[in-house]
């Protein structure tokens, strides 16, 4: 009886906030400090700073994550009418702009800019990552864009990497907008460009795109007429590429391949490693372990496994800090693993699980130990505790 006294006391505390009252009243005679401290801890200051951190995010034009934050709201208030209309008004708002993505997207393909209409569609994704416009547009439609990487040099500016690379200053902007620079950038000697491979434009320095087969074709013709004494060049010259495209191709790095292609990069990884145990530091044994941790990165990513997320990504990024978008992945990652576990939080607390959504809230400060919100529900859920423990306690030497 006493402990069925004590849970539905428990239940009444949190679920009947209206009965703080009855809280504030029989906490004085028992100097209740902690008990008058827990009444406020209702759902309504809890829900009030979600509220404002919606409103303060759609200001700022973090649309999903404003989403993100009404959704908190009204799971801890079902009934908030206002935060329920706020929320339809912006997912409607997010459905416009994913639209006129989409559209611009389209439009983009229409004039074979591929690097545009990818980033169009990647930032519908990025609004709606469940849409499904979106993402077959950027599967079927477009392609990736192949880089290469360009090593900044004293004296390196645009205008002149475009004449570089493209045969034209003119695509200077090309190279400006992939690489997300400032306006009139100041090019700093030893960082790092991509230059992106521009649809019909093809690269025409040698180093670019590999056009040593061109290259090697001119000069053959010529070179056994003045000296026909010399091996004769076509032969050699024949047999050189041969050797040079195709060396001995490891079956494990081989077999690696294939499994990265299937998706299967957990075999991949462990091919790799076999190779890379008989060859540490093999380049191409790097390159492919670097491709297969990006490959799984983002598999796990797409579907919410954010620990095993952020571990690949981890590996990734000491093996090459700036890999792809690596580091980018990786704070989405951490930041999604954060916004799990603090809804969760609020789900416990929802559900009058205490000291479960109090543990969920201590694993957020782990990864983020500035988390103000993770760090003031706890306070509330452990005052709330307490005050709910003496509560029972009292109610336990009364009926004794």
């Amino acid at each position: 009886m006493t402990a069925g006294r004590g849970l539905g006391l428990l239940s009444a505390a949190i679920l009947l906030l209206g009965g703080c009252a009855s809280f504030g009243g029989g906490s004085e005679s028992a100097g209740g400090t902690e008990t008058s401290a827990a009444a406020p801890i209702a759902r309504d200051p809890l829900a009030a700073r979600h509220r404002q951190q919606a409103e303060a995010l759609e200001r700022d034009g973090q649309l999903r994550r404003a989403a993100e934050e009404w959704k908190i709201v009204l799971t801890i208030t079902p009934d908030d009418a206002r935060a329920r209309e706020s929320l339809r008004a912006l997912q409607a708002r997010i459905g416009q702009l994913v639209a006129e993505r989409i559209d611009e997207g389209r439009k983009a393909l229409a004039r074979g800019v591929q690097a545009e209409a990818r980033r169009k569609f990647l930032t519908a994704l990025a609004l709606d990552p469940g849409n499904r416009v979106a993402f077959d547009a950027l599967q079927s439609s477009t392609r990736e864009v192949e880089f290469i990487t360009h090593t900044v040099r004293a004296g390196d500016t645009l205008s002149g990497l475009a004449l570089r690379y493209y045969g034209d200053r003119s695509r200077s902007e090309v190279i400006w907008e992939t690489n997300q620079l400032p306006p009139n950038p100041r090019l700093a000697p030893g960082t790092t460009l991509k230059i992106p491979e521009i649809p019909g434009v093809p690269f025409v320095h040698p180093e670019a795109r590999k056009p040593a087969p061109a290259v090697a074709a001119v000069p053959t013709p010529d070179v056994p007429r003045p000296a026909p004494a010399t091996p004769t060049p076509s032969a050699p010259t024949a047999s050189t590429p041969k050797e040079e495209f195709a060396p001995e191709v490891n079956p494990l790095l081989a077999e690696a391949r294939e499994a990265i292609e299937r998706s299967d990069y957990g075999d991949a990884l462990g091919t790799i490693d076999k190779y890379m145990a008989s060859k540490p530091g093999d380049r191409e044994g790097l390159a492919l372990k670097k491709q297969a941790l990006y490959g799984q990165a983002k598999s796990q990513l797409e579907n919410r496994q954010y620990p095993e997320s952020i571990q690949s990504l981890t590996q990734l990024t000491r093996l090459q800090p700036d890999y792809e978008d690596a580091p980018a992945l990786l704070k989405q990652a951490r930041t999604r693993n954060i916004e799990e576990h603090y809804t969760q939080g609020v789900r416990f607390y929802r559900e009058e699980k205490l000291k479960e959504a109090i543990a969920e809230w201590r694993l957020v400060l782990e990864m983020d130990p500035n988390h103000a919100n993770a760090r003031r529900n706890i306070d509330q859920a452990e005052r709330l505790l307490r005050g709910l423990e003496q509560r029972m306690k009292k109610s336990t030497t009364t009926t004794q």
